[in-house]
């Protein structure tokens, strides 16, 4: 396959997958802006959703590059966003319902903008967020002041309980 190279303006921190996700796609940062404009139009617009945002967010322009941001980290591995997502919506008055209206209006903008194969990148992309973003606001309103069952998977080693004796203090 002969995949384009980088333009200047595309940077990216995994520029040889990134050039690969683009071909197969279509995605770049134009269809990406365009996706991201058109969605938050869609939300803005919407009567469930649109007050939520309109509550938390005094500048939109700040807002639309940080997800322009994210959305080219995660659709086009270009790891551009360095932020936190999960704690700036674990305190949002949201359940299952608002997400999958999330997912509606998200699926909507990408089919206005997006290739098929774009389609479905994104798509699967938005999917995977809400349900990771949906278990982490549901376990913090069930118990807010919880810490996260996420750093107490058996899969993951623990901390030991006592330090080392050279390490302790006398």
């Amino acid at each position: 396959m002969n995949t384009p190279a980088l333009s200047p303006e595309m940077s990216s921190a995994r520029p040889d997958m990134t050039i690969v996700i683009r071909a197969v796609t279509g995605l770049d940062d134009a269809t990406l802006g365009a996706l991201v404009h058109g969605f938050y139009t869609k939300v803005r617009a919407d009567p469930v959703l649109g007050p939520i945002f309109a509550a938390r967010i005094t500048d939109w322009g700040s807002h639309v590059e940080r997800m322009l941001s994210f959305w080219s980290s995660v659709a086009l591995m270009t790891g551009r966003y360095h932020g936190r997502p999960v704690p700036a919506h674990t305190s949002l008055p949201i359940n299952a319902a608002h997400f999958d209206r999330w997912l509606q209006r998200f699926r909507q903008a990408a089919q206005e903008v997006c290739t098929p194969e774009g389609v479905a990148h994104a798509i699967l992309r938005a999917e995977r967020i809400a349900r990771s973003l949906q278990i982490a606001v549901a376990e913090a309103q069930a118990a807010p002041d919880a810490v996260p069952s996420l750093l107490f998977d058996e899969r993951i080693p623990r901390w030991p309980t006592r330090l080392p004796s050279m390490m302790q203090q006398n």
